[in-house]
Order: structure tokens, then sequence, then C-alpha cells
């Protein structure tokens, strides 16, 4: 196995569980909107502000491929978004990649996203209602190219330890 490709909804967990795998198989994690940063020294609220979102998801397949080229071993997390632009939904499958999709529902994402959304721009100015509503309708406009990971684990109601043990059985 070569790369393990976490993706999902922002508030899933891939950053979190991402970090916990990586210390249990040795194998390094890589944030893709952090690999960004470093690549283009701004950060994505800059490149969204100063070039727009073509730009930025031009770059996001850019340095996904990059990744996925590479000759390490690595775990790869996906921002939120990436799996929708440039096909990127079909590099999901691809030789030497293991993709898992961190399903989380409606619910469970508000409850992670409520408590720091002052940090995720696109719902900081929300109000709680209309914050489930855009995760909602955002969730379902999603699925289709979420569902093209090779495996799904739901993290509803479990802990970062049961996820990681859901994914370590997926990789044996």
């Amino acid at each position: 196995m070569k790369k393990i490709i976490l993706l999902g909804y922002m508030g899933c967990g891939k950053s979190t569980i991402a970090q916990k795998l990586s210390g249990i198989v040795s194998i390094p994690y890589i944030d893709l909107d952090e690999y960004i940063e470093k690549k283009v020294k701004m950060s994505i609220k800059e490149i969204f502000e100063s070039q727009g979102e073509i730009h930025f998801r031009k770059l996001e397949h850019t340095y996904f491929l990059e990744l996925l080229n590479s000759p390490d071993e690595i775990i790869i997390g996906l921002g939120g978004g990436t799996p929708c632009y440039a096909n990127n939904h079909e590099l999901l499958i691809g030789e030497g990649v293991v993709s898992v999709y961190l399903k989380a529902s409606i619910d469970t994402l508000f409850n992670r996203l409520v408590a720091n959304k002052s940090k995720r721009p696109l719902i900081a100015d929300k109000n709680n209602e209309e914050m489930k509503e855009f995760i909602a309708k955002h969730l379902f406009d999603r699925s289709f190219y979420y569902n093209h990971a090779q495996h799904k684990v739901n993290v509803d109601g479990k802990t970062i330890e049961e996820t990681v043990k859901d994914i370590l059985n997926l990789l044996a």
C-alpha cells in the first residue's frame, strides 16, 4: 500500500483521525490544504481572496497529483471539497491507493462545527438554522463524489480510537 486517502465533509475528523492513524502505522500524514499553503506561501483564505476559487481548485488538483505520484507512503487528508473538482474523485480508486470516506450525519457535523465555526469561512456568518441547512445541502451535493471512495467508515457516535480501529481493520 502506498497512499491512504481520508476524505469527507469539514468536521468529520479527517485531520484528527489521520494524525492518530499516522502514529499507529508509522506513515506520515499530509494535510492537502497545509501542503498547498506551504507550496504557494499563502493561506487558503488568501488564495481564495486574491486569485479566486477556480485558481485554488487548480492548485489543489496539481498538488493532490503531486502527492499521489510521490514514491513515499503517506496518509493524505483532503479538503472537504477536493473530491468534487477537477475529476479528483476518479483519483480515489487508483492503483496503490486506499481511500476512506469518513461519513458523518448532519447532526454530528453540526455539533462538531458549531463550537468553532468562526474558523470556517463557509459557515462563519450563519446562524444555527442556516448552518444546519447549509451542511445538509452541501453534504447532499458532495455525496456523489465522496461515495467514490473505496471504503466508508461511519464516525457518528464513535471515539477517535474506534474510528481509527475501523480504518485499521480495512487496511488489514
